[in-house]
């Protein structure tokens, strides 16, 4: 049996390993060496303690011939994976030192490395944190996504406005992949389809050939990594000579280009014709090379097709890998010669689905016509597919495909055998809202997995002044059994203890400051309150009562300035899809804001707005250890969970939020009196909803709000385009959908709170560390084995 054990290097080692890929892979030498010609060879020396791990724990799955779990999503929000392997490996040490040595400062190669554009917010950072648990578990498993070339798109602004630009950051050598041009698929699109008896015979119009590229995820102290295998979208002939010798050069590559634009951008902008069928592409493109290669990996063990379900779990991670169920139907019958019962049942024992939205619009659901003339065969598995579960269950019909639309959400779930929420409160209302006849048919297929987020990311590497506190004051083994963390409790009242957890804090405030003033040109003084809000925009969300907010409160200090206000800064981060208008209109609302209060030298030193660019992973990462406050303010029954809120809570930082998400099981974990609790609940926001103008009776009981109102409407924050706000202004004031001006009230009286509990310090401090302390639920390592033991019926060979 081949053994996984935890690599070992010493810091010479390190530093000739560094050496010879500077010289052998670089082909550089030291003298001429640059920034990143040592970041590179830093990477290969980690990455083949990695390789190590990786193969062993590849020939240990075949040997034990293990279920193996494979995780489809859209996204990948992977971040720097330089010092995640780093810290994995317990190399710290070792690294620093080698590259003292050799003359470089450690930190400074470090953040050489861009962030791996392959995701945009929460659902592409949970995949990120769950392969690392796996890894960390020691459960068999390949993550499957896009190797996107340009990512969502890089952010700045420009007068206030969102600018969008390809990210690049596959222009440099991306380290940690390995092509695979022999894992390779031809995948197609359009087309006819010639039907003889319960099988069909698939003739596309049009093809594209899938190649593999590998990253080993390695887990806690090295003892095992899987693998993330991204497709990337090539032409079945990339080049047209005929074409480049009539002198057409740009048709000659035209092939190409047209194949590459299937894995080029991260959620092209769907508002168009062109990009909704683009869309539909990439999921297709996606789910059908990752069910290739599962059905090759199986074969090459098993020829029996009835043990695929005790070999293989698939988890569809949200809508976009939807397509996986008639197209492992289609594999199976056309392909496979399985009967349409037993394919249709087979998919069905494989198949697990995650909801990450209440939303119904966030629901995909394609128009049958697009959808037929991309896949036309799919198309009439999933009317086979509607006929058979209508069959099954002849008191209701509900149906994947109705209204001239495929709905995706219902054939996830009707092609999963489980089908789980993200937080409590979540899988709760998926029961009474989006999926309430599903459930009433299959009352035992929802179940909850609660999120998590890995610790060693989350804690150990971002925030190293306060994982040195919690390592020095209860040992290392909270690292991968977080809970241990309940160990801090006994300390929180020892005032030498919570001082140097508060200079942690300040520190790491001061850190950000710094970073602030030198990349962005603001200025704020450490000791004022950190108040952070970052994530992707959207109205549920609602970054626009929080600049309502920040608004008001810049009117009532002008107003009343001897009051003994809490200074505060307000920290914002996000991107908005490019064609989300609104969104894009609250992110230049912000930015206006902002220029208006920071110019204002009579409050400044009381209240500053700070919109950053670019948000990422490095961004969150610098943020969340340096926060104070967490603004976790979305509409009550909107949020599935967030991931934001337990890596800010076990950083540390305290949260005013609405029970919404997460929100509810992280108040329930750190205490009621260390949360910030504000807004309706989700019932109470159905029945204010249904209210005939809501809006303008929250408005008219709250002069304050009224005065917010008024400044954007009369362009105080816009003074060369005073209308520029109006739509904002008039969503709010008319359906206000998202019950901003409902919950503003309430808002305002927490934030006061806020505020008066800031005051002292020492009781912030000690709530601070209770949240630290009681996080420990939040792990991904918790919410992993969930998954394992409730859904994947998968287990872990590590040995302990």
């Amino acid at each position: 049996m081949n053994m996984v054990t935890s690599p070992t290097m010493t810091a010479a080692q390190f530093r000739d390993a560094i050496l010879r890929h500077l010289t052998y892979a670089l082909g550089k030498d030291p003298e001429h060496a640059q920034v990143q010609d040592w970041r590179m060879a830093l990477s290969l020396a980690v990455r083949d303690q990695i390789v190590d791990s990786w193969f062993a724990a590849t020939r240990k799955s075949y040997a034990e011939q293990a279920k193996r779990v494979y995780y489809l999503s859209m996204e990948f929000l992977i971040g720097r994976l330089l010092e995640d392997g780093i810290v994995n490996l317990r190399l710290v040490d070792q690294a620093r030192g080698a590259l003292e040595e050799l003359g470089q400062d450690y930190d400074t190669v470090l953040a050489d490395e861009p962030d791996a554009a392959l995701g945009n917010g929460g659902l592409g950072r949970l995949a990120a944190c769950f392969l690392e648990s796996l890894s960390t578990l020691g459960c068999p498993a390949y993550g499957y996504g896009l190797r996107y070339e340009h990512g969502l798109f890089r952010q700045s602004f420009k007068d206030g406005r969102q600018i969008e630009a390809p990210e690049t950051w596959l222009l440099q050598q991306h380290a940690w992949e390995f092509e695979r041009p022999e894992a390779r698929f031809r995948l197609g699109f359009g087309g006819t389809v010639d039907v003889k008896g319960e099988t069909a015979t698939w003739s596309p119009a049009e093809f594209v050939e899938a190649e593999a590229y590998d990253t080993p995820i390695v887990g806690w102290k090295g003892r095992w990594a899987n693998t993330l295998r991204l497709w990337s979208a090539k032409a079945v002939d990339p080049f047209d000579l005929d074409s480049f010798n009539r002198g057409d050069f740009a048709g000659a590559a035209e092939p190409e280009a047209l194949a590459r634009t299937i894995s080029r951008v991260l959620y092209p902008d769907d508002t168009t014709g062109p990009g909704k069928e683009l869309r539909l592409k990439q999921e297709y493109f996606l789910t059908a090379s990752a069910l290739r290669d599962i059905l090759r990996r199986f074969d090459s063990e098993y020829d029996d097709l009835g043990l695929l379900p005790s070999k293989v779990a698939i988890q569809l991670n949200d809508t976009h890998p939807a397509i996986a169920g008639p197209e492992l139907v289609r594999l199976l019958l056309d392909e496979r010669g399985m009967g349409f019962e037993d394919a249709m049942a087979t998919a069905q024992a494989c198949l697990s689905y995650t909801n990450h939205t209440l939303l119904p619009e966030a629901l995909e659901s394609w128009g049958e016509d697009l959808f037929g003339k991309l896949l036309p065969r799919h198309l009439q598995i999933v009317d086979r597919i509607d006929d058979a579960h209508a069959k099954a269950n002849p008191s209701r019909k509900v149906s994947a495909r109705a209204d001239g639309q495929v709905k995706m959400g219902e054939l996830s779930f009707i092609m999963a055998h489980k089908v789980n929420g993200v937080s409590a409160l979540h899988s709760g209302l998926m029961t009474t809202t989006v999926f309430e006849e599903l459930h009433r048919l299959h009352p035992d297929r929802i179940l909850n997995q609660t999120n998590g987020v890995t610790p060693r990311r989350w804690l150990l590497s971002c925030n190293p002044r306060l994982s040195s506190l919690i390592t020095d004051t209860i040992g290392s083994g909270w690292v991968d059994d977080l809970e241990q963390l309940k160990g801090l409790e006994s300390h929180v009242d020892d005032a030498e203890w919570l001082a140097r957890y508060a200079a942690a804090k300040h520190d790491n405030k001061a850190e950000l400051a710094a970073w602030m003033a030198e990349t962005q040109g603001v200025t704020v003084d450490p000791a004022m309150m950190f108040d952070v809000q970052i994530k992707r925009l959207h109205e549920y969300k609602r970054q626009h009562l929080n600049i309502l907010e920040a608004i008001a409160h810049w009117q009532e200090i002008k107003a009343n300035p001897d009051v003994g206000w809490t200074p505060r800064v307000k920290i914002f981060a996000g991107k908005a899809a490019p064609g989300y208008f609104f969104a894009k209109d609250i992110i230049r609302l912000i930015n206006d804001v902002s220029e208006v209060i920071n110019a204002d030298e009579e409050t400044r030193h009381l209240l500053q707005v700070v919109f950053l660019p670019n948000y990422n992973v490095t961004l969150a990462e610098r943020l969340i250890p340096a926060a104070d406050l967490s603004e976790q303010i979305s509409t009550a029954g909107k949020e599935a969970s967030g991931t934001g809120n337990m890596k800010f809570a076990l950083n540390g930082a305290l949260t005013v939020g609405t029970l919404d998400g997460a929100n509810v099981e992280i108040r329930e974990q750190v205490g009621s009196e260390n949360f910030f609790l504000f807004g309706m609940t989700a019932d109470e926001v159905d029945a204010r909803r249904a209210i005939d103008g809501h809006a303008a009776k929250a408005i008219a009981n709250d002069t304050r709000l009224k005065s917010a109102l008024e400044a954007i409407e009369t362009g105080l924050f816009s003074p060369d385009e005073p209308t520029r706000y109006a739509n904002i202004v008039e969503n709010l004031t008319g359906p206000d959908y998202f019950l901003v001006t409902t919950d503003f009230t309430d808002y305002w009286r927490a934030q006061r709170e806020v505020d008066s509990a800031y005051g002292d310090q020492d009781a912030w401090m000690r709530m601070a560390a209770l949240n630290t302390a009681r996080s420990g639920w939040f792990s991904s390592d918790r919410t992993i084995r969930g998954y394992m033991g409730d859904i994947w019926n998968a287990r872990s060979l590590l040995e302990d």
